[in-house]
């Protein structure tokens, strides 16, 4: 249980990961999502637990789900300190919790979901990068995002460059190859580990592939949008305000890339 003092409840003093399982019950990214929670935790200085405490917690997490599913790991200070000032000997909570997959249609996934501009921007933030569990612009946009009808939200800079969804990561297509924006650049949002993944393979087979802060105007003359992290994999868009955009078969062969990861 957790209890009630707990930093992580009373300050967002934490991280967490969210990782998909796959269908024989392996975690195909978790190498991925443990480096950066590592990286998060050195950042915080919150106590890491050892490998075998991880993978304790990840093994007790897959056993509980009856096929392929979600496990969010969090990962907290404890309790201790008065106030704000962190313990100076923190003993970590590491709690875990399961779900399904989320329901996106064959529909979406082949022509691509519909998306909407957020009016909350991303500002700069000292953490950005760690999946640290301060997370309000993303819990309002996500509600104005269900209040507007649309399926996920744009999320900009402050300067209104397009830099990532509201839980997803954002990549196009153009002329001169493939986009995403530079959120260390930004120092805002999240670089996912599918994101990381998928980068990799781009470059592995010597595509193009920027990484740079565009206009978000710049985005109408993209061949191709699509959203992914390592829930949903790759989700094309197929309407982002008066734009729209077709889903060639370089999307849907990425996605049938990163679908045959959790098939096993």
């Amino acid at each position: 249980m957790l209890d009630s003092r707990d930093r992580g409840l009373a300050y967002g003093d934490g991280l967490f990961e969210t990782m998909r399982v796959a269908a024989d019950g392996t975690i195909p990214l978790q190498a991925l999502h443990l480096q950066r929670l590592g990286r998060g935790a050195r950042a915080l200085a919150i106590p890491l637990p050892n490998q075998a405490q991880l993978q304790q917690a990840l093994n007790q997490a897959t056993s509980s789900l009856a096929g392929p599913g979600l496990i969010k790991l969090i990962l907290t200070r404890g309790t201790g300190g008065r106030g704000y000032l962190p313990p100076a000997s923190a003993t970590p909570s590491l709690l875990w919790q399961t779900a399904d997959l989320p329901a996106w249609s064959d529909n979406d996934r082949c022509y691509g979901i519909e998306m909407g501009v957020c009016s909350q921007p991303l500002f700069p933030d000292p953490f950005a990068g760690q999946k640290h569990l301060n997370r309000l612009a993303q819990v309002q946009s996500r509600a104005e995002v269900a209040r507007q009808g649309w399926q996920e939200g744009l999320m900009l800079s402050a300067r209104r460059q397009p830099l990532e969804a509201t839980a997803m990561n954002l990549f196009a297509r153009f002329k001169t190859g493939w986009w995403t924006p530079d959120l260390a650049l930004a120092n805002a949002g999240v670089a996912g580990v599918m994101r990381e993944w998928l980068l990799t393979q781009l470059r592995s087979r010597g595509e193009s592939v920027h990484c740079d802060l565009r206009p978000l105007s710049q985005l109408r003359d993209a061949e191709t949008v699509f959203l992914t992290n390592s829930v949903v994999g790759v989700l094309p868009v197929r309407k982002l305000a008066q734009w729209r955009w077709g889903v060639p078969d370089t999307v849907l062969a990425l996605q049938a890339e990163v679908d045959s990861l959790f098939d096993a």
